[in-house]
Formats: structure tokens, sequence, C-alpha cells
């Protein structure tokens, strides 16, 4: 199964100055419970921002063609290969950037979001639209701000649509 798992502001911004636009503990939670024990693959910028490199208790996986060579991390030079290589694993998640969700988007089989009830000021990364028609929700939580969350958001699962022949 390929998952791809972002959080996802209204206006489908991502991202801003190569960081997360949003610091959600309990967004940041789910995250690791649904990506520990599984295959991750991200672009080369995505393996930068990280603070402390390849995450922990997961096979880390980087798209790059320029002979990057991060500590801990497999590097393919495209995502089929990376999926190929990956094809043995029970689940695989996408987890950005921008460039990387586009090309995965028509492959995916699940849609791990975080919505979040907000529009930054600033972004210059987005999350491809996709098509409502598509995919189903299979799971919808939601989350009012607290005093550790500063907007309201609602984690939903979609699954894609399989045609009835």
């Amino acid at each position: 199964m390929i998952s791809i798992i972002a959080a996802v502001a209204r206006n489908g911004a991502i991202g801003y100055d190569n960081r997360l636009i949003y610091w959600l503990p309990d967004d940041l939670r789910r995250f690791k419970a649904l990506t520990t024990g599984h295959t991750i693959v991200m672009g080369r910028r995505t393996f930068e921002s990280l603070p402390k490199g390849a995450l922990p208790n997961r096979r880390n996986i980087v798209l790059s063609r320029s002979g990057f060579s991060p500590e801990g991390a497999e590097v393919f030079p495209s995502l089929d290969e990376a999926l190929c290589a990956s094809a043995a694993d029970d689940e695989v998640f996408i987890i950005g950037g921008a460039s990387l969700y586009a090309q995965a988007l028509p492959v995916a089989d699940r849609l791990c979001l975080t919505e979040i009830d907000d529009t930054p000021s600033q972004a210059d990364v987005f999350f491809p639209p996709f098509s409502a028609d598509e995919w189903t929700v299979a799971a919808s939580e939601e989350h009012p701000a607290d005093e550790r969350h500063a907007f309201p958001f609602r984690f939903v699962d979609y699954i894609r649509k399989h045609e009835q022949s």
C-alpha cells in the first residue's frame, strides 16, 4: 500500500522556507505512530529539513539524482525505482515534498491528511490538488484548538475509490 501523509492548510499550504508551517504535537505524534516500522520516501530537501537526519525505526528512502548520500538513508533517482525497491514492504509512506506528492498522487492508495483550519500568511510549498470524486473518507477525527494547538484541525484518511467493472 502506498500512503501519502501531510499536514495541509485550507489553501493547500504545507511549507515555507523548507520548514513545516504548523507545529501540532498531536499531528507529529500521529505521523510517528503511522510511519514507525514502515518505509518512508521523501525528496532531498525534505530530508535536509529533518532536524536530526534519518528518522529512527523506519526505512528512510531519499530521492535524489545529485549523488546525495545521507547517513541512515537509501537513495534512489526516481519514485518508480524507490517503489520497486520497497515492493515487499507492507506500507510505504510518501512524506514530501510537493513535487513528490504530485508524482505519487496517481499511484497512492491512501491519503493520511491533517487538515488545518487556517490559511497561513506565508507559504511557498503546496499540496497538489486532488479530486474528491476519486477518494472516499475512511476516517475523520476533529481536534479543537487548545493550549498546545493554535488552530483547530482534523485527521482525515482518504481511500482511493476503485472503479467497478
